[in-house]
């Protein structure tokens, strides 16, 4: 995670990668996470994080800043449910952690700070913090 942020660049851009448009089939999500993937990544809320990081779609570049959120407010919302992009961040694959090691110190030090979780989020936490 020790990429540049580029925070004028869309996803696209700093992949080097275009998707092409969706099709008529494609679900709403498919649609969204195209059209988010084009945004500049300094210009991301909260929900468009959650849902591509939620899709493992532009983890090196979104993970930084969703640390950065979380940093700032570990219970930060996007349209689903306090807390949603701590939940995303924390369920993804396991690799990840491999992949990105100063996620999980990061982490470990935001979740140590949370009281109260709602139960479900609580498991989230628990599975994570888990050897």
């Amino acid at each position: 995670m020790t990429r540049p942020l580029h925070r004028d660049r869309s996803l696209e851009e700093l992949e080097r990668a275009h998707w092409p448009a969706p099709s008529a089939e494609d679900t709403r999500l498919v649609a969204t996470a195209h059209t988010v993937r084009r945004r500049p990544i300094g210009e991301l809320a909260v929900e468009d994080m959650r849902l591509l990081i939620g899709q493992d779609i532009g983890l090196p570049y979104l993970l930084p800043l969703a640390l950065e959120v979380l940093r700032n407010n570990p219970m930060a919302e996007g349209d689903m449910y306090e807390g949603d992009l701590l939940s995303a961040v924390l369920t993804r694959n396991p690799s990840v952690r491999a992949e990105f090691p100063e996620l999980g110190p990061e982490l470990r030090l935001i979740v140590s700070k949370l009281t109260g979780l709602p139960p479900d989020l609580q498991q989230r936490v628990e599975r994570f913090l888990a050897p």
